[in-house]
C-alpha cells in the first residue's frame, strides 16, 4: 500500500534539498543520450501494436537481440530495461532509445548505432520503415493506433482539454534529446539559462517536420509548433526561471503543475487536475505522496529544458544518425567547457534583444534557418554559435570534436533538414518517395 496520513510524508524542503544532491564533481561529467524514432509502412501507414509484425513483435525481438529485460503493463510488453538504459513506446508506438550515460560522445554514438543496428535487423524483409523525421508525415493522426498503456490513456483525456494538437504531440511526434550533468545549484542555473534561451536556434538547425497529411504544414518545424498548442502548463519554459533559476523556484513550479495521472495498488488513477503540492500537503484518498510519485510526477511535465538528476535539453526535432549525435555534440561543447558557456550564454543576451521568446521560437518553427531575428538570419546566429560550439567540444573531448562537423556543415549551407524533404517533396510528392528519402 502507498504511505497513509499517518506516515511519514514528503516535504517541499525535503524535496528541494534532493535537488542539491544531485551535484556531480566536473571530472566525473557525463553525456546521455535519447532517441525517439517511428516505424511506417513504406507508404506511410502506420503499424499498430497487436497487429502481425507489429510493435508489439518489434519489442519482443529487440528483447531477444539486447539481452533487455521486459517490463509488462497486465500481460502486453511495454518496455525494456538493461542497467542504466531503457527502450519505451511513446503513444503512437514511436520506439524510444533512452542510453546509458557516457564520458565519451564515441561511446553514446556506440550504444545508438547498435540500437538502430538492431532495429533495421528487426524489419529487414519486412513492410517496415523506421523513418528520422519529427512529424509523421504521411498518416492522418487519428488513423495512428494508441499504445495501450495506462498513463497514455488518462494523458489522452487530459492532454485534449488544453491544447486542440496535443493528440497530435503525442502520436505523431519524435525527438532528440541529451542529458548533462551540472556541479551545483549555480552550475545547473547557467546551464538551465543557456538551453531555454538557445531553443529557437535549436529548433531551426534541427527543423525536420515540415509534412502532414503528406502537405506542407507551413512550418519547418510543425513538432515545434504542435508544443505550443499542447498544455500551457507544462510546456515551453516557465518565464521566471529562465534568468532566475534556482532549486527552490523549479520545485515550486513542479509543485503547481497538475499531475497527469496516480499510480496506486488499483493501477493508474485519474488525478483529477489535482497538484502535486495538494497531495503533499492535504493527501488524497487518505494517501500521501511517496519519492517514487515525485519522480512520477516529473516525468510528465514536457519543458524545453527539464531538470531531474540531469539537465535534459529537449528542443530538437528527430534527425538522422550523423545529425542526431551533433545535436549531444553541440551542447556537450557549449555545457562542458567553462568559457564556451560563457560566450554562449553572451550570444544568449544579444539573440533575446530582438522580439520576446514566441516571437523568436514561432520564427524559428516556421522559416527554420531561413528566418531573421534582428536582421541577421537564424542561420547567422546559428553559425556564432557553431563556432563557438567546435571550440568548445575540442578542448573537453579533442578526441570527439568530429562529431559536430553535420551539424558545422549544415549551419553553412544555411538549410533547415526541412528544407531538403520540401525539396524531395516538391519533385516526387508520392508517399513512397517522401518515405524513402526519411528512412532512417
Amino acid at each position: 500500500m502507498q504511505n497513509s496520513m499517518s506516515s511519514e510524508r514528503l516535504t517541499r524542503e525535503a524535496l528541494i534539498e534532493r535537488f542539491g544532491t544531485y551535484g556531480t564533481p566536473k571530472p566525473q561529467w557525463r553525456i546521455g543520450g535519447e532517441f525517439e524514432r517511428a516505424v511506417v509502412r513504406p507508404d506511410g501507414r502506420p503499424v499498430g501494436y497487436d497487429e502481425p509484425d507489429g510493435i508489439r513483435w518489434i519489442l519482443t525481438e529487440l528483447a531477444q537481440r539486447g539481452d533487455w529485460d521486459t517490463v509488462y503493463e497486465d500481460t502486453k510488453p511495454i518496455a525494456l530495461t538493461r542497467h542504466d538504459a531503457s527502450i519505451t513506446l511513446e503513444p503512437g508506438g514511436q520506439v524510444e532509445l533512452s542510453g546509458a550515460p557516457h564520458h565519451r560522445l564515441d561511446a553514446l554514438g556506440e550504444e545508438m548505432r547498435t540500437n538502430r543496428r538492431h532495429l533495421k535487423e528487426i524489419t529487414q524483409g519486412k513492410d517496415l520503415v523506421w523513418i528520422a523525421c519529427g512529424l509523421t508525415p504521411i498518416s492522418p493522426i487519428d488513423a495512428i493506433p494508441w499504445v495501450p498503456k495506462g498513463r497514455y490513456a488518462l494523458m489522452r483525456q487530459y492532454l485534449k482539454k488544453r491544447g486542440d494538437l496535443a493528440h497530435t504531440m503525442m502520436k505523431g511526434t519524435c525527438s532528440v534529446q541529451a542529458n548533462y550533468d551540472y556541479a551545483d545549484e549555480g552550475d545547473c542555473a547557467r546551464k538551465v539559462r543557456l538551453c531555454a534561451g538557445l531553443s529557437p536556434l535549436t529548433t531551426a538547425i534541427f527543423a525536420n517536420s515540415p509534412l502532414l497529411e503528406n502537405q506542407p504544414t507551413g512550418f519547418k518545424s510543425y513538432r515545434g509548433h504542435i508544443w505550443t498548442r499542447t498544455d500551457p502548463d507544462r510546456t515551453g519554459f516557465p518565464p521566471g526561471l529562465r534568468a532566475d533559476f534556482g532549486f527552490e523556484r523549479w520545485v515550486d513550479y513542479l509543485l503547481a503543475t497538475p499531475m497527469l495521472f496516480r499510480k496506486t495498488d488499483l493501477g493508474w488513477q485519474d488525478a483529477n487536475g489535482a497538484t502535486f503540492g495538494h497531495w503533499l500537503s492535504h493527501g488524497i484518498d487518505g494517501t500521501s505522496p511517496t519519492w517514487a510519485d515525485w519522480e512520477l510526477h516529473q516525468t510528465s511535465v514536457f519543458p524545453e529544458v527539464r531538470i531531474k538528476r540531469t539537465i535534459e535539453v529537449r528542443g530538437a526535432d528527430c534527425v538522422d544518425h550523423a545529425m542526431a549525435l551533433a545535436f549531444c555534440a553541440l551542447f556537450t561543447g557549449l555545457l562542458y567547457c567553462s568559457a564556451a558557456l560563457d560566450e554562449a550564454l553572451e550570444l544568449v543576451r544579444e539573440l533575446e534583444l530582438h522580439g520576446t521568446r514566441d516571437g523568436r521560437f514561432d520564427i524559428a518553427c516556421r522559416d527554420g534557418l531561413a528566418g531573421t531575428v534582428g536582421g541577421r538570419t537564424l542561420g547567422d546566429w546559428a553559425s556564432d554559435l557553431g563556432d563557438i560550439a567546435d571550440r568548445g567540444i575540442a578542448l573537453c573531448l579533442p578526441e570527439d570534436r568530429p562529431m559536430i562537423d553535420p551539424l558545422l556543415a549544415r549551419i553553412e549551407a544555411g538549410r533547415s533538414p526541412a528544407d531538403e524533404l520540401l525539396d524531395i517533396w516538391s519533385t516526387d510528392p508520392s508517399p513512397e518517395a517522401v518515405i524513402a528519402a526519411l528512412t532512417y
